[in-house]
């Protein structure tokens, strides 16, 4: 069993990190405050290869493992959570319609979304179908060669701002649950589409969230992913990796919160001592490292299990995001509460670190429905003993 990193994996990492610091981490602050989304930016993590990552390398993409796109996602994370989450689901759009478009929607968008020149949201959520996914009401109608798609999707990152929305709606009776539920590509500019109102977020302010409206907009059949009622499934399997995505951001923010909190320890006085000299924040600082070393193994290791097409797979993906976010957010907070006053003004960047992993803990499923998935799992037969 061999933990350390290949050369390729550490290189992959140094040029994520690289990127981070030249592109992402000066500007994250400016983007917040003036809740800015960094298009330019974002097309030159394109030219750096950032938004194909996991794309086949057939359709154009690097076609990385997850665990390398862990490696990635967690070094930008330490630039900019908000536009680096971002990314994390214009990769997942893009790899969705490489995967399982037709060979003319490949043709037609793949080559764009990875160079950066087109931009693509996820639309799942909905106003009433939220951890119940498979519940969701916007229908698509099939008249000849064409859909009409009629419905709203709610808290759409990159909304208003992208040119690819691939849509998760209704092609199966009211009633058809997962099994009537496809996946369709929707141009953003389409006939009958609708952005909402950007909402105003606690965090991930550097991207615009928004709800879509469809109103008889009208897509080819060929738009289509794969075969009707397959998009739950596909909706599944990228939740897997973005699962692992989003838990990735988490190990950044928190790497970035330890290093601000040791680095403060250091030079900041009290009664007459640096920080660092009082045992009780030494404690706490080790904790923060310790809880932040066992999410990161949980996360690689669940990527890993992905890589490997293992059945377990999702149960580890979902134990992996439910720790690694909680972990996020917690190392975060303890790094502003060290900070005592100073973490709680914008002029130190933990305040926005803490808004920004809140949503870590709620998107791509709540930590609960993680750990509904997790023991369920864990009540078949044989499974508990698995993780041994």
């Amino acid at each position: 069993m061999d933990f350390a990193l290949t050369d390729d994996q550490k290189a992959l990492a140094a040029a994520a990190a690289d990127f981070a610091r030249a592109e992402l981490a000066e500007h994250a602050a400016d983007w917040d405050a003036r809740s800015h989304f960094p298009v330019d930016v974002i097309r030159r993590a394109g030219e750096a290869g950032f938004l194909g990552i996991y794309t086949p390398e057939a359709q154009g993409g690097l076609g990385l493992p997850r665990l390398e796109a862990s490696l990635i996602f967690e070094q930008l994370a330490q630039g900019c959570i908000a536009t680096t989450a971002y990314l994390t689901i214009h990769n997942m759009v893009t790899w969705m319609v490489a995967s399982w478009g037709d060979e003319a929607l490949r043709e037609r968008y793949v080559p764009a979304m990875i160079a950066g020149e087109a931009l693509g949201s996820y639309c799942l959520t909905e106003p009433g179908a939220g951890s119940d996914a498979a519940s969701l009401k916007t229908r698509a109608v099939r008249e000849g060669d064409e859909y009409v798609i009629s419905g709203s999707k709610m808290f759409i990152s990159g909304a208003g701002a992208t040119d690819v929305l691939v849509v998760m709606a209704r092609t199966g009776a009211p009633d058809s649950g997962a099994a009537g539920i496809s996946a369709i590509l929707v141009p953003a500019d389409a006939a009958g589409v609708e952005v909402g109102k950007k909402e105003e977020k606690m965090g991930w302010k550097s991207q615009p969230t928004c709800l879509i409206s469809f109103d008889g907009v009208r897509v080819p059949v060929g738009n289509r992913l794969g075969e009707e009622g397959e998009g739950f499934r596909f909706a599944m399997k990228g939740l897997d990796g973005g699962r692992l995505n989003i838990a990735s951001c988490s190990l950044g923010a928190a790497q970035q919160a330890l290093t601000l909190a040791r680095d403060y320890m250091a030079e900041r006085k009290q009664f007459g001592r640096e920080l660092s000299s009082f045992q009780a924040l030494q404690f706490k600082l080790a904790d923060m490292a310790s809880e932040l070393t066992a999410a990161r193994l949980m996360v690689r290791h669940a990527a890993w299990r992905l890589d490997q097409g293992d059945p377990e797979a999702p149960a580890h993906c979902a134990m992996a995001k439910r720790f690694a976010t909680d972990m996020g957010f917690n190392v975060c907070n303890e790094a502003l509460q060290l900070h005592g006053g100073y973490g709680y003004i914008r002029e130190y960047p933990l305040e926005r670190l803490v808004r920004d992993t809140r949503v870590h803990q709620i998107l791509e499923g709540t930590n609960e429905i993680m750990r509904l998935i997790v023991a369920r799992r864990l009540l078949a037969d044989g499974v508990i003993e698995s993780l041994q």
